[in-house]
């Protein structure tokens, strides 16, 4: 599961990568836990073990993508 984080004050986002059987249900339901602290942190670890904390004040917006839908990139030709 890809996660794009908007951070306030700053002009990249960040994105972390989490292990593909990460529950979608219990992320959000983190956030929800680290938003609602005034001095909460968002903690997440990648795939590759590394963790990452963002103070939970700074979040402008989190973005979840499963992966689960099929992307398609190109042109159709018109039938």
């Amino acid at each position: 599961m890809d996660v794009r984080i908007g951070v306030t004050q700053a002009p990249r986002e960040i994105e972390v990568e989490l292990a593909d059987n990460t529950s979608a249900d219990e992320l959000v339901a983190k956030i929800d836990a680290a938003v609602s602290k005034a001095t909460g942190m968002l903690w997440l670890t990648d795939k590759r073990g590394r963790r990452v904390g963002i103070p939970a004040a700074k979040l402008a917006y989190v973005e979840l993508d499963s992966g689960a839908e099929t992307r398609r990139v190109g042109f159709g030709a018109a039938v």
